[in-house]
């Protein structure tokens, strides 16, 4: 008697063969997204060519994904290159603000008086301030 089997794995080169066309599946996938995620991040284009760009990658996927690479391949490229250098502007920016200089004692002993005077700490929460201010 024999027994049945799936046509993917009747032997180790389908299941090879499978696995190959799964991963280009999934490659082909990630440059679509990746060309509709660049197409609608792009603010140099009119809405008239981004409608153009998606009904070409709607309706021609993978056509139309490798048409935009070959048109805007190198402003895609571009565009990333800019907004990574802008995220680690900002991050730089978020780092000094962090790590910078602490206040002057002066200051420290001005922003708890204000804090006094406004009712937020009482008089020995302004002593402790005070004291960690001059220390």
């Amino acid at each position: 008697m024999r027994l049945a089997m799936d046509a993917i794995t009747n032997d180790f080169g389908e299941v090879l063969l499978w696995s190959f066309w799964f991963f280009i599946w999934i490659a082909a996938l990630m440059v679509w997204f990746r060309c509709l995620f660049d197409l609608f991040g792009d603010h140099t284009l009119s809405g008239w060519a981004k409608a153009g760009w998606a009904v070409l990658l709607i309706f021609v996927p993978w056509l139309g994904a490798l048409i935009y690479l070959i048109a805007r391949g190198r402003s895609m490229t571009e565009r990333q290159m800019a907004k990574a250098a802008e995220l680690q502007a900002a991050q730089a920016d978020y780092i000094k603000q962090v790590a910078s200089t602490p206040t002057s004692s002066a200051d420290q002993i001005a922003s708890a008086k204000a804090l006094l005077d406004s009712g937020a700490i009482d008089q020995n929460e302004y002593e402790t301030l005070k004291a960690k201010a001059l220390a």
